[in-house]
């Protein structure tokens, strides 16, 4: 195919691709199979890799998300994006029509629309090609997000009709499935989970990777004409048939009204489905219809008067709490579960409750059998209020208190709680609950380092069970051909994976010992367990007073050290780590290494001229001294680079000796 064909046939793959992504992701109803869609996706991707001059933007292909950027450019807005005021009774609802017809003298139209819980952007296309998309900020300054938008399939990349300029207004979401699994994802990373849908979608637009905002799968609802060249539109309900007619996914079930009975109908009746919406919306929108009569009406410094928002009350309801569960979760944290009578609750049924930690069902004096109150927390987890104590004295149902169990519920290993929080934890290497989450730290970079063996990878592996414990990857070498039945795991994926595993037997025992995850023990204080003990089989003997005369070792770093080699599980795990031949050792003691800077503490600050600070403190540290993150009256040396901060300030207060790069080079030759 030569270059004039491959333009042809390239132009003729993009229309029918948009054609058929606008189908699946906007209206919802495919004509075509994803397997006929990836191969006409293939087969471009193949035309534009020949002839990379045949690329343009609006190629369904540049939306993959492929460029990590510096950092968001502002954007300024020409029309405000302007937040709304609020309303929360039928009264106020009213109130705000009839005012509006008062000031206006006229018969007004109202539409009525949900009220999406997420970020709001503005779009703007340049001849029917998407130019360029921002967040609101402040309503006239907001941050120039427009490749992560591009990763959004059902913002059209190119409109249906060629127009010289149009800005539109949406809301970017997250759909609660998408949302569940972007949170399992961060729970298995060991990252924080997302508070609601609308943090995890804020959070993924303004992702400086591109490929991590591709990869949450985020939507969006236009629900606003900011401004128009080239067509004439006289209304919303006007604005928003032509913005689907251009490609768009306007904002759904919308309802135009011309009484205010109709409006609070429309308003209940978007009540009364939200329980069943696959995403999140936190009220409804009355806007004025007609355009010429929402200039006449104006806005205020910070909202349109022909706008406002009606905020859904949350729902709260009586039942019954028949039992407390506890689930353990993936990083072996113990939650209790309340068993709930279930209940109709915003449009869906309630069976269960987090009850958080035990310090909440105590503070709130919650007993199984007591008649609670239970609400949505934005609409989203069921969490209960309070408890109904005046039914106590009527129903004289048996009240039974609630006590966190001693063992894991999973596996049977202790269960421990810090003094400075609330949690209690499982501390079982092998519990099932944590497994996942355990192997993918173990082998981690910075622990074991074994390459091939990403959470995808693990995920397979427990898949088809063929490790259940950290202690199994070292089995893998004797399961060759069953790693090979698996679809994806190629011959030299497997080669290396194994060959991975082999060489992490020889790792440092620290690496080891960070792998396992102990509670309170990083990298930094895995190594100074091996300092001080002569393998892990007297680190698993240690007493919590020998533990902690070691420096910076606190009582309760100690304690959990002491807590985990404990466990039989710990001790199974390493006899079977014994078995494989894995190096339990510490490295032996050089006694002619030089220890010049043996008992001091040096703090690193600021950017050095040519060395890294990590090197920095490797050299250091390789001269037996140590460093720290802050300064004090401990500190012996800060070693201070450009841009030196408030360490530096702190250290000259101090007294503390400052020097420089020069120095330091002195001081190691």
């Amino acid at each position: 195919m030569d270059k004039i064909q491959a333009a042809g046939r390239a132009e003729e793959l993009r229309e029918v691709l948009n054609r058929y992504a606008y189908e699946y992701y906007v209206l919802d109803n495919p004509s075509v199979n994803d397997f006929e869609y990836d191969v006409l996706y293939r087969e471009l991707v193949s035309i534009e890799k020949e002839y990379p001059d045949l690329v343009i933007p609006e190629s369904p292909t540049q939306r993959v998300g492929d460029r990590v950027l510096d950092g968001f450019e502002k954007f300024t807005h020409n029309v405000p994006l302007q937040s709304l005021d609020n309303v929360f009774s039928k009264e106020e609802v009213i109130a705000f029509c009839e005012k509006l017809r008062a000031d206006t003298e006229s018969d007004i139209s109202f539409v009525v629309e949900k009220k999406i819980d997420g970020l709001s952007v503005a779009l703007t296309y340049i001849d029917g090609i998407f130019s360029s998309g921002a967040t609101r900020g402040d309503g006239f300054v907001g941050e120039d997000v427009t490749e992560n938008l591009r990763t959004i399939k059902s913002i059209p990349l190119k409109l249906t009709r060629k127009i010289p300029k149009v800005v539109v207004r949406g809301e970017v979401y997250m759909p609660h499935k998408t949302f569940e699994k972007v949170n399992a994802e961060q729970e298995l990373e060991g990252l924080n989970k997302f508070a609601n849908p609308r943090n995890a979608a804020a959070g993924s637009l303004r992702q400086l990777d591109t490929k991590i905002a591709a990869s949450r799968a985020l939507d969006i609802f236009i629900f606003n004409l900011q401004e128009i060249e080239g067509a004439e539109v006289n209304s919303h309900s006007e604005s928003l048939l032509l913005m689907k007619e251009l490609g768009f996914k306007v904002s759904p079930g919308y309802k135009k009204c011309t009484t205010v009975e109709e409006v609070w109908e429309a308003i209940s009746e978007i009540g009364e489905s939200r329980g069943a919406l696959e995403y999140d919306i936190d009220g409804a929108v009355i806007k004025t219809d007609e355009f010429e009569l929402r200039e006449m009406l104006g806005t205020t410094s910070k909202f349109p008067k022909w706008a406002t928002a009606y905020k859904f009350p949350a729902e709260k309801k009586k039942t019954r709490l028949t039992d407390i569960e506890v689930q353990v979760g993936r990083t072996g944290v113990l939650t209790p579960l309340a068993i709930l009578e279930p209940v109709r609750l915003a449009g869906s049924t309630v069976s269960k409750a987090t009850l958080h930690n035990i310090d909440f069902i105590r503070e709130r004096d919650i007993y199984i059998n007591d008649i609670v109150t239970v609400m949505k927390a934005g609409d989203v987890i069921p969490a209960i209020v309070e408890v109904d104590f005046a039914e106590r004295e009527k129903d004289g149902a048996e009240r039974i208190a609630f006590n966190m169990p001693e063992v894991c519920p999973v596996c049977g290993s202790p269960v421990k709680r810090d003094e400075d929080e609330a949690a209690y934890r499982c501390i079982g290497i092998e519990c099932p609950a944590m497994l996942q989450r355990g192997i993918i730290h173990f082998v981690s970079r910075d622990a074991m380092n074994i390459d091939g063996m990403g959470p995808a990878v693990i995920s397979v592996l427990l898949e088809n069970n063929l490790i259940s414990s950290i202690a199994d990857i070292y089995t893998l070498k004797d399961k060759t051909e069953e790693l090979l039945s698996i679809e994806r795991m190629g011959k030299k994926s497997v080669e290396n994976m194994l060959a991975a595993i082999e060489k992490s037997k020889k790792n440092d025992l620290y690496r080891l010992i960070f792998g396992l995850g102990i509670r309170h023990i990083g990298e930094k204080t895995s190594k100074m367990l091996t300092e001080h003990f002569a393998d892990i089989w007297e680190i698993s003997r240690a007493t919590v007073e020998e533990l902690s005369e070691i420096d910076d070792f606190g009582l309760i770093t100690a304690q959990s050290v002491y807590d985990f080699f404990g466990t039989e599980q710990a001790a199974h795990t390493l006899s079977r780590f014994a078995e494989y031949g894995l190096n339990l050792k510490s490295p032996v003691k050089d006694e002619s290494q030089d220890m010049r800077f043996k008992g001091m503490n040096f703090v690193l600050t600021g950017t050095l001229p040519t060395y890294k600070r990590s090197d920095a403190q490797a050299i250091i540290e390789s001269f037996g001294g140590k460093c720290s993150g802050s300064v004090s009256a401990k500190t012996s040396v800060v070693l201070a680079g450009e841009e030196a901060g408030s360490k530096l300030e702190k250290a000259q207060k101090l007294g503390v000796k400052i020097i420089d790069e020069e120095e330091f080079k002195k001081m190691i030759e």
